[in-house]
């Protein structure tokens, strides 16, 4: 596989046998006149680096992995931590079924059992109406395939609303709410799951004899998981003696331990899964999907009993080497949306050769969990700023006005020094 930091930054793009016109695209990336189709008030576009990831393998394929990101490290952290999971075979990853959720909020219920009852024995009536008879909801690649029925009590609001006669609600009554369950394909489905929704809803109300308020998709996308797994040789760990040799236990044993903390305390994990979601959204956004959508299923994921915890587990196996494991709701397409009209996330799909939705789904959790482990490595060996401080150097090299060739330089000297401060880096200068 080639090097990428072996080649000059300008012949990169050629490097990864791109055509003229997939190299212009990304060098162009979003018109203004693009950009002023997507967005209201337009005044100009934001551009941020795209590198690539590389060392990945996922279910036996080599895959290079076009990433996002403004943040220094992330890529040759991923990269990193797949070039030592590559030893083992890399990683096997698998998804479910690309089953979202859209929810339709109906109150004033008079009977609830009633209503359940008649909304059950409707349901099949409803989805296929959905599939074959309404032409808002008629797709080639996405339907309807089920339907949830839950009723939400008082005491489940847990606001205290029934005991507050301030309350904005004067009368609380039950919730009832309808998930309806689609198969989305290779799309994210948001938008068809919402004119689903509204399509539905007054025949709900029929039905239920109540008022439907909201009718949207959920973000918690549950029933839509990615999952990853890989094996990190424990004689590939202690790659630096000097940056370990005043450790008291080994790195496999840190690393398990570091990721049990993440596992028993909120505070942790929060920091923890922040790092699994370097990787992630930065290849979420390079593709063109809901960056934010796949944040918000991931945090609510990880509170789903109750108490939030990490999105990963770190252990060791009989021959002692470090195992580890991910699953989190991964929303994303490879058509529609932003994807179809930003050149650059097509070409980003393209770097990355995958067929579906679900493809991409695994090789974004395969990426979580590089980055997951390259960060707790770091953490439990030489600390987390030996690491950034080089490339924080050249971030505070280039602020200061350094190009070319002066970037290395007056960054390497900030790190020698331990000074690296913009008021230094321009005194280099």
């Amino acid at each position: 596989m080639i090097k990428l930091r072996d080649i000059p930054v300008e012949q990169r793009a050629a490097a990864l046998n791109l055509s003229d016109a997939d190299i212009a695209a990304l060098r162009a990336g979003l018109s203004l006149d693009q950009a002023n189709h997507m967005i209201e008030n337009v005044v100009a576009t934001y551009a941020l680096p795209l590198g690539i990831a590389q060392n990945f393998v996922v279910n036996g394929r080599e895959v290079l992995v076009p990433m996002v990101v403004e943040e220094s490290s992330v890529v040759a952290a991923c990269s990193f931590a797949a070039r030592l999971a590559k030893a083992t075979g890399g990683f096997v990853a698998g998804s479910s079924e690309p089953i979202m959720i859209g929810q339709i909020q109906v109150l004033d219920v008079p009977e609830m059992d009633v209503a359940i009852q008649r909304i059950t024995e409707a349901k099949d009536e409803l989805i296929h109406w959905l599939n074959t008879q309404n032409p808002s909801t008629q797709s080639k690649h996405a339907r309807a395939v089920g339907m949830e029925i839950r009723e939400l009590g008082i005491r489940d609001w847990g606001l205290g609303i029934d005991a507050n006669p301030q309350s904005p609600i004067p009368n609380p009554s039950p919730m009832l709410i309808i998930h309806l369950l689609y198969h989305c394909g290779d799309a994210m489905g948001a938008n068809l799951i919402n004119t689903a929704c509204e399509a539905l809803a007054p025949k709900i109300e029929q039905l239920s004899g109540g008022r439907v308020n909201l009718r949207i998709l959920s973000n918690l996308s549950d029933k839509r998981l990615a999952w990853a797994k890989c094996v990190i040789p424990v004689s590939s760990l202690d790659l630096d003696p000097s940056a370990i040799s005043n450790l008291q236990s080994p790195i496999s044993l840190r690393i398990v331990e570091a990721s049990l903390f993440a596992k028993l305390d909120p505070y942790r994990a929060a920091t923890h899964n922040k790092g699994v979601m370097n990787g992630v959204d930065a290849v979420v956004l390079a593709t063109g999907n809901d960056w934010r959508a796949v944040e918000a299923a991931a945090h609510a994921y990880a509170a789903r009993d109750g108490r939030y915890t990490s999105l990963t587990t770190w252990r060791t196996n009989d021959a002692g080497d470090l195992v580890g494991e991910i699953k989190l709701p991964m929303a994303v397409g490879i058509v529609g949306g932003a994807t179809r009209v930003h050149p650059s996330a097509q070409v980003a799909l393209k770097i990355l050769g995958v067929q579906t939705a679900r493809e991409l789904a695994e090789i974004i959790a395969c990426v979580g969990l590089a980055q997951n482990f390259a960060a707790i490595r770091a953490l439990a060996s030489e600390g987390i700023q030996q690491g950034h401080m080089g490339l924080h150097a050249r971030q505070i090299a280039i602020a200061a006005g350094a190009i070319g060739d002066d970037v290395d330089r007056i960054a390497a000297q900030l790190v020698q020094e331990k000074n690296v401060r913009l008021e230094r880096a321009k005194q280099l200068l």
